[in-house]
């Protein structure tokens, strides 16, 4: 939902508002659009896969961060991942403490109100972050993980794992599977 606004609003001018609001909002092309919440089934994979990545890289110099770390892309776009993984330390968008623009992977829960933004404009905007080594889409409708990784000329290799297959998120060393990440998990309300 694109929230009503009298102009277009600069970065900045969108980074000072949505700092103010109780809920988290995305801004592309000027626009500010609301965030939805999410279903159980949606939650519980996120969860999990935080969990999972985080006992991954325990240890080495990355750390995880949920769903409240805001991203900043580098066409002064901001969005909030299922997950993000950042190795070495953060750097920062300037004149912020709060933006994140050095993630090694992004992981997004696909729904059926967001799939068409996280598979297009979205995943184009992950894509073009430098430091990206893995941009991950989870499905909630089947066991299913869509892996992108960046390769040594700067393409994506692009894999489909479902059932009794490894993620191999080999660039920061670490490995999940499709049913671990599933177990009981489709069982609970999604969308």
């Amino acid at each position: 939902m694109v929230l009503p606004a009298p102009s277009k609003l600069t970065p900045e001018e969108f980074l000072a508002w949505e700092r103010e609001q109780k809920e988290r909002h995305i801004f592309v092309g000027g626009e500010v659009f609301a965030m939805a919440g999410g279903s159980p089934r949606h939650n519980r994979l996120s969860a999990r896969t935080i969990a999972r990545l985080e006992s991954a890289v325990d240890g080495t110099p990355c750390g995880v961060y949920s769903s409240d770390q805001r991203l900043g892309m580098p066409n002064d776009e901001f969005a909030y991942a299922d997950a993000a993984v950042v190795c070495g330390a953060l750097t920062l968008r300037p004149g912020t403490s709060d933006v994140v623009t050095n993630p090694s992977v992004v992981v997004e829960v696909l729904s059926k109100s967001t799939e068409a933004y996280d598979r297009g404009d979205k995943q184009k905007a992950y894509l073009s972050i430098p430091s990206l080594q893995h941009f991950v889409l989870v499905s909630q409708r089947e066991p299913r993980v869509e892996v992108y990784t960046r390769q040594a000329d700067g393409s994506f290799r692009f894999d489909v794992l479902g059932t009794g297959a490894t993620v191999q998120l080999e660039r920061i060393g670490a490995t999940l599977t499709v049913d671990d990440l599933y177990a009981g998990v489709l069982a609970l309300p999604g969308d």
